[in-house]
């Protein structure tokens, strides 16, 4: 483990446990200009400032300093692997009227709908002390999108170098991340919601947000003071589904019947060691289940092969989902290649 990998590992841990507060008054916190889809649905539950219920359970100290000194594995051939994801470069941002998707990378993606370009998880260049291991397949200046859409505050998922690119675009975001944003750039038109509320824009297509199992560090001392999620984006003709950052959970069965998917957008990468990660990031066996759960038609995964994050080699999650998956629709892209919709 070189230096880097150290303290941020260290780092990680710290942050992770400083600023816990104690429970003392549970409400349901929700947006009330938006409405709640799932009936019965009170809204996320908040004790003293911060989301409570449903998240990823937190690590002590200990548990970080057994990871970092514990052997890995995998060391050996992580240090020799020469795995790298195919970039499909493009002169200029791909000019075409038809829906679509392009992979950016992690959990990036250029998404096309009525001519609306979206945004998810802005990652671009890479969080702190992170190796970026992949190119973009055009510039972050030819983006221009017109909605971001931002799963939770983790740096592998919101950059701030990267959003500082946006201007004026429209954020539809998790309850509480409005501060944030507007300190990152001010220019954005920012729309909070909560669990199963469904976003106001006057477009052809739908936004809705929904939950995810995972939690929210940016700071020493907001843990989890915003809230994280999953997306549904549906359009006349397609349907998809964007899990942002998750470990597996009861919430893909409840999505599943929300909604009739067609290609599920699911991390398989960031998983080791289990005992540690298990509760944060789903492995390829756990993506295969949600798919499952979430009875959607076609699998594509995300979030392998950018960031070297944890002991895994990096190829592994692809490797292993292809050996999984050999009757399964799953749909492997490249960075950079353009996938239609509809």
């Amino acid at each position: 483990m070189n230096r880097r990998t150290f303290f941020t590992r260290i780092l990680g841990g710290i942050t992770m446990i400083i600023g816990q507060t104690k429970a003392t008054v549970t409400h349901c916190f929700s947006n009330p200009e938006l409405p709640i889809i799932k009936p019965g649905y009170l809204g996320n539950q908040m004790a003293d400032g911060t989301f409570i219920g449903f998240r990823s359970r937190s690590k002590s100290l200990l548990d970080i300093l057994k990871w970092k000194f514990s052997s890995n594995p995998k060391k050996e051939e992580k240090a020799n692997e020469t795995y790298a994801l195919k970039v499909i470069k493009h002169p200029h941002r791909p000019d075409t009227k038809e829906d679509h998707l392009c992979w950016l990378g992690h959990a990036t993606f250029l998404i096309q709908i009525d001519g609306k370009r979206i945004i998810t998880d802005p990652c671009l260049t890479a969080p702190p002390l992170t190796k970026r291991h992949t190119e973009l397949p055009f510039g972050i200046g030819q983006i221009d999108p017109d909605y971001l859409l931002i799963s939770h505050g983790h740096y592998d998922h919101l950059d701030s170098d990267t959003i500082e690119h946006f201007d004026h675009a429209a954020a539809l975001v998790p309850l509480k991340m409005s501060d944030l944003l507007r300190k990152i750039n001010p220019t954005l038109t920012i729309q909070e919601a909560g669990w199963y509320q469904q976003y106001r824009i006057a477009e052809n297509f739908e936004v809705y947000f929904l939950p995810s199992l995972h939690w929210h560090r940016r700071g020493l001392s907001d843990t989890n003071e915003v809230l994280w999620g999953s997306y549904i984006l549906k359009t006349p003709h397609t349907t998809l589904y964007f899990a942002g950052d998750t470990a597996y959970g009861e919430h893909f069965k409840e999505i599943g019947a929300l909604f009739n998917i067609d290609i599920a957008i699911l991390p398989i990468g960031a998983y080791a060691p289990r005992w540690f990660m298990g509760d944060n990031h789903m492995n390829p066996q756990d993506a295969l289940k949600a798919f499952h759960d979430l009875k959607a038609k076609t699998l594509l995964p995300m979030h392998y092969g950018t960031f070297d994050l944890t002991d895994e080699p990096m190829g592994e999650p692809e490797q292993m989902l292809r050996a999984l998956g050999t009757k399964e629709n799953v749909r492997f892209v490249d960075i950079g290649e353009i996938v239609p919709l509809g």
